[in-house]
Order: C-alpha cells, then structure tokens, then sequence
C-alpha cells in the first residue's frame, strides 16, 4: 500500500471555529472551544490517519491585530505554521468584510504561493443565496483550490473538506504512528482544558490575562489515579477574588468541569487542585510568555 501523508494548517481570523473544525475532523476534542475570540493561543497539532492517508493538521491562533508581546508571539504561530505546510484550510465567516488580518493572510498566500482551500464556516446562521454572495465576494481574492461551505454545528460540508484534502495529499511516509491523536505532551492538555473552563465560566475582562501551569502530573503508585496540581495566572488581585469565587466556588467548579473532561480523555481517575497566582501584565513579560510554552521558536 503507498501510504500518503500532508501537513495542513487551520488559519483564518478569532473566532471562525478552526478548533471546532479541527475537532470535528478528528472525532475528538483536542482543541479548546468558547465562544470568546483568541481562545487557541498556540499551534495545536491533531493527527488524523484512515488507512493510508495521513493528515497532520496544525490548529494555529486567530490573526488579529497584536497588542501585547503575548499577541505578538500568537501571531508569530500563524505565519510560522503556514510557512512549511502542503496544504491551508482558511477558515472565514459567511457573512461581512474581510478584516485587515485576513488580507495579509492572504497577502502571505500570495507571496509564499500556497495550495489553499477556503472554507466557509456557519453557513447554518445564512440564506442560500448568501452563501452564494459570499463565494462571489471571496473567489476573485485568491487563486483559492477549491471553495467548501460548511457548518461545524451541523456536520454539514465536513466530508468534502476530508475528500478535497485527499485528492491533493502527496504520497509520502506517515510522519506519526497511526493510533497517534496528537503530539502535544500531556501537561499541555490539562492546561488548555483548564483554561477552556476559565473561559467559559468567568466575564470577558478576566479570561484573556489568565494562563495556566501544570506544576505537577504524576500517577500514583499504587495506580489508578492522576495527580495533577495547576497555578492559574491572572494579572489582578480582584482577578483573583473572581476566579476564586466567593467560598472557592468559581474556583471548584472551574476544577470540577476540568476534571470530568480529562478523566473522560485520559481515561484515569484525576485529582486536581488548583491555586490561583497573581503576576502584573505577564502578557508583556517574555520571561514568563516563554516559562509557559506560549512562545513559538519555530
């Protein structure tokens, strides 16, 4: 059998469902959801295997406008994701203008001549005919593969993109065994799901200056259970009265909802527990961006 394999990347601006997407092409969830923009903050790596396709996708951050050193960096992922890849899924809306990050995207297409498909999310929230409109507005700004409307929420559309991927994949070795889900540690899995609970349990203001760290992930001796103790970084003492919650409650039900979703991942019982830490504007502190995995050399 002549096995073939690609790397893809998932780009497009915050908040078009390139996690959700990812997600739903692997069967699972690897990358954090919300509904509040710039949830992925670095190249998540899926691994989808079905007989002799490969399919490395690379689930990078939203383009956006940087404002701090921490954008800076998650901005850095998108370019350098895209800059080694075979194919490009580019993720936008149905509906409205392109913005200034999605153009320069397309500008970095251009110049670096990429093979890409344009991918139109959420097309349940439109008319037919604005689906239509929308492919018109778009189809003239690059030389684009193919065009593929779908909704995530619906699973409408996804075999086309699997199908389009295949007809272009190269053949190739599989860069990753075939049981092989992704290639992020452990550690970086708690952290994101913590952070996914952070995101979706507490008001817009607090989850963007929050970060976690897994300080310690072990299974015990005996077996059975994994030990894992997370700091969850804020930039604000009142940050962190609110993420505590009043008699902790904010705080355990955040570790709660955690919990449930990695046991159900890991398969093991987990213990967790989590403190709450305060470090001034750490999203323009490099030492720290680095001392949490959240700067991408590559």
């Amino acid at each position: 059998m002549n096995t073939k394999s690609a790397f893809v990347a998932i780009v497009g601006k915050a908040n078009v469902g390139k996690s959700s997407l990812l997600n739903a092409l692997l069967g699972e969830k690897i990358a954090i959801v919300s509904s509040k923009p710039q949830t992925t903050r670095t190249r998540i790596t899926g691994v989808l295997t079905e007989g002799e396709l490969q399919l490395v996708f690379l689930d990078t951050p939203g383009f956006h406008k940087a404002k701090t050193k921490l954008s800076g960096h998650m901005n850095n992922v998108v370019t350098n994701s895209i800059g080694d890849v075979d194919l490009v899924l580019f993720v936008v809306e149905p509906k409205g203008k392109m913005n200034e990050e999605e153009l320069k995207l397309i500008e970095t297409f251009k110049q670096r001549k990429l093979l890409v498909f344009l991918v139109i999310n959420k097309i349940d929230l439109v008319e037919p005919d604005d689906i239509l409109v929308r492919i018109g507005e778009l189809q003239d700004l690059y030389d684009f593969e193919a065009v593929i409307p779908i909704s995530v929420t619906e699973k409408s559309g996804l075999d086309t993109v699997m199908e389009e991927l295949s007809a272009h994949t190269p053949e190739g070795p599989h860069y990753f065994p075939d049981d092989t889900l992704t290639d992020q540690p452990e550690r970086v899995i708690a952290g994101e799901v913590i952070r996914e609970k952070i995101l979706r349990n507490m008001r817009d203001e607090i989850p963007h200056g929050t970060a976690v760290s897994i300080e310690k992930m072990r299974e015990r001796e005996e077996g059975g259970i994994l030990d894992i103790e997370a700091n969850i970084y804020c930039e604000k003492d009142s940050h962190k009265g609110m993420i505590i919650g009043k008699g902790g409650s904010m705080l355990k039900k955040i570790a709660s909802e955690a919990r449930a979703d990695l046991e159900e991942f890991l398969d093991v019982k987990i213990n967790l527990k989590c403190w709450v830490k305060v470090r001034d504007d750490w999203r323009n502190n490099e030492n720290i961006i680095r001392s949490l995995g959240l700067k991408f050399e590559g």
